[in-house]
């Protein structure tokens, strides 16, 4: 997104870098966590020059807990097949790997302390980041001041860069990441509002915080810039128990496509709410609640045709480059391993290790970290979640995944399974459901 304004950096606080990107509701998940000790995960090769460190960071416990449940799976499979298993070649020589995992507890300075034990007690080589800037942004942070290789995902790229206090066209040394941002929530949204066939009047549920603030200030631009009109519902503290007045404001002015970024239980709140009251806009296209099965137990069939994004699913068309796995496979495989419902984190996590395998291997000297990171900054590849360009921007250090929008739908297999509505973004992602209206 370049050209992004700068007033965003302002904006984008430690809470909004987490909201903004429309992965908000979580729950703490039940089997297949990592445990929050470390763990070492270590690969061996007969005839190694040496080992490799790959330390990786993720919300394992705490509130945060639900964006890594299946991180357990995730990194066994990785380790258990392919160049993590057997070493990588680097130079003509083959390295041992050891992937070392640490545990945030969903707290940003532990975050900061486990990226800080990688890189001066584990010796880390890299430094891999998922789930959330309160995890991203403190690793990557800590990685650029000790010179240390850095990959995060699953933050979007205007929270993790500008929130880090970059500016346009800055480049950082040693840190960067892959993920979309709000030209991405615009250009998954709009097209499902457009077939909707509304009256472009767009009801805004903002609340009064540095998140609400942000959408306010940067996504209302896009949203007129698109040809529709705003009705901001007006700003609103978190945990806001009554919302009638906001509705009774959408109701009679007839807004007929519904945004927000609140806190998920004030959406869940202001939902039931809204039901009750009789206000139902065509289409509803939520950010940060409902990106997770679990977010859908709160509203249970009241979240039915609810649209939001997705950026990796059991239907992306993609491979493994580690082990030829299909996005299909390894969504299929979590289900099978763990019996709870494949999420989007699956794809984004096993990246991360295609990722720095990439960038290892394609130096002359692995243990090199200025070379690394690099070669970082030059990747373009096609893995299993699709292709990842770091060439092209929008700003140095980001790669962009480009989501689909999907409606959650009664299931067969599961109480509630997200479908492909739109793909305007991304042709590869096949259309496997029909765009509802609420009110149909």
């Amino acid at each position: 997104m370049a050209g992004f304004p700068e007033s965003l950096n302002a904006e984008l606080t430690r809470r909004t870098l987490l909201k903004l990107a429309g992965i908000g509701a979580v729950s703490i998940g039940a089997g297949g966590f990592l445990e929050a000790c470390d763990i070492g995960l270590k690969g061996s090769s007969a005839g190694s020059a040496g080992k490799l460190v790959i330390g990786y960071v993720s919300p394992q416990t705490g509130p945060l807990a639900g964006f890594a449940t299946g991180d357990n799976y995730v990194i066994n499979g990785v380790r258990n097949s392919g160049p993590y298993k057997n070493g990588f070649q680097v130079g003509g020589k083959l390295y041992d790997v050891e992937i070392v995992v640490k545990d945030t507890q969903s707290d940003p300075n532990r975050a900061s302390q486990v990226a800080r034990d990688l890189i001066l007690s584990n010796n880390a080589d890299i430094v891999l980041a998922a789930s959330t800037p309160e995890v991203t942004n403190p690793v990557a942070d800590v990685c650029e001041a000790n010179g240390v290789p850095c990959v995060s995902t699953i933050v979007p790229w205007e929270s993790w860069y500008f929130g880090r206090g970059a500016k346009p066209g800055q480049a950082f040394n040693y840190t960067t990441m892959f993920f979309f941002g709000l030209n991405e929530f615009a250009g998954c949204f709009f097209p499902m509002w457009e077939r909707m066939g509304t009256n472009k009047l767009v009801a805004e549920q903002y609340p009064n915080d540095a998140d609400g603030n942000a959408f306010r200030q940067n996504f209302e631009p896009l949203i007129t810039k698109g040809g529709y009109k705003n009705l901001d519902g007006g700003a609103f503290a978190d945990l806001t128990t009554d919302y009638t007045s906001m509705i009774s404001k959408f109701k009679s002015n007839d807004a007929q496509i519904f945004s927000n970024c609140p806190l998920p239980p004030d959406f869940n709140t202001f939902w039931k709410q809204a039901v009750q009251q009789g206000y139902k806009p065509k289409i509803a296209t939520v950010a940060k609640v409902l990106l997770f099965p679990a977010d859908t137990v709160a509203l249970g069939d009241l979240v039915i045709n609810i649209a939001t994004d997705c950026w990796w699913s059991p239907y992306h068309p993609y491979t493994s480059t580690l082990n030829g796995q299909t996005a299909k496979q390894l969504a299929d495989g979590f289900e099978a391993a763990t019996g709870q419902q494949w999420l989007s984190s699956l794809g984004s996590v096993h990246s991360l290790f295609e990722i720095a395998h990439k960038a290892i291997t394609g130096v002359n000297d692995p243990h090199s970290k200025k070379d690394v990171a690099a070669q970082l900054k030059t990747l373009n590849y096609t893995g299993i979640s699709g292709p990842l360009d770091w060439t092209k921007g929008p700003m140095p250090g980001v790669a962009i995944q480009q989501p689909v929008g999907v409606q959650w739908k009664k299931g067969t297999k599961y109480p509630y399974e997200m479908v492909v509505v739109d793909n305007s973004l991304n042709k590869d992602v096949p259309i496997n459901g029909d765009l509802i209206a609420l009110n149909a």
